[in-house]
């Protein structure tokens, strides 16, 4: 077991047996920087091990693993329903013509998105995520914009003020949007607090936004709301819908794609 990934299983058994430790707390028991617990917790979060509440980091106690898996990777989730997000990656990207002006969140399906334009595409595009901008940079045919800051590994994400300050000043025809979660009554979510603050400002950035969510989305609530299903004029996901969702999002008249 790495060194890492034995402090991180040592963090997991402190919180649950404290109920609760803030950031500076667990970077003195660890003898580490409270940069480096962040990151640890950044995983633990994503992992929904944890939550952060009012900036006391608590076990989750619908959380049904004690420890953190040996094979744990950054990218498992892209591992996950990875020909469903292909499939509805390589759609969004259809949709970005020439002349748009286009906002790419971060994310594994918006990764799909990303790797699905074509080179001879005549657009600008506003990214903040490493793995998004890898997929764009030999476009030549792109203008690129990259809202920069602080790295998040675990989702590959650049946040800063001075990064959602450059999104606030750029107005976008499209964005194309991610979320962990969708729920009927508690709206669409992600899994980490620190993504809410830029994907507010990209929806608020865009004429149309569009959300982009395999099937498995539906019906889950993540710990961090930013945004109404009625918020979308678009959606895109797989046929593997749970029943009763079409309908419903059809009522509130929003445009679905089930690829």
């Amino acid at each position: 077991m790495s060194k890492k990934l034995d402090r991180i299983n040592q963090l997991i058994a402190l919180i649950k047996e404290k109920n609760g430790a803030t950031v500076k707390e667990l970077a003195s028991t660890f003898g580490v920087s409270e940069m480096t617990i962040r990151r640890d917790l950044a995983i633990l979060e994503s992992k929904h091990i944890v939550n952060n509440v009012y900036g006391a980091v608590i076990y989750n106690p619908a959380n049904t693993k004690g420890t953190l898996d040996k094979n744990y990777s950054l990218n498992n989730a892209r591992i996950a329903n990875d020909s469903e997000k292909a499939r509805i990656g390589k759609f969004a990207a259809s949709l970005i013509t020439d002349n748009d002006i286009a906002i790419i969140d971060t994310g594994s399906t918006t990764d799909k998105l990303a790797a699905s334009i074509p080179d001879n595409l005549k657009a600008t595009i506003l990214c903040f995520n490493i793995n998004i901008l890898n997929h764009l940079i030999n476009k030549e045919n792109l203008k690129l914009i990259f809202a920069g800051g602080y790295f998040h590994p675990n989702t590959q994400m650049f946040e800063s003020s001075e990064g959602i300050s450059l999104i606030q000043s750029t107005r976008a025809t499209k964005v194309f949007v991610s979320a962990a979660g969708i729920h009927e009554k508690l709206g669409v979510t992600c899994a980490t607090n620190y993504e809410t603050p830029t994907k507010n400002a990209i929806m608020d950035s865009a004429v149309e936004k569009i959300l982009l969510a395999d099937s498995s989305k539906f019906g889950v609530v993540r710990s961090s709301y930013f945004a109404e299903l009625s918020d979308f004029q678009t959606i895109i996901t797989d046929t593997s819908l749970p029943d009763g969702w079409a309908s419903y999002i059809r009522k509130l008249g929003i445009e679905l794609f089930m690829i």
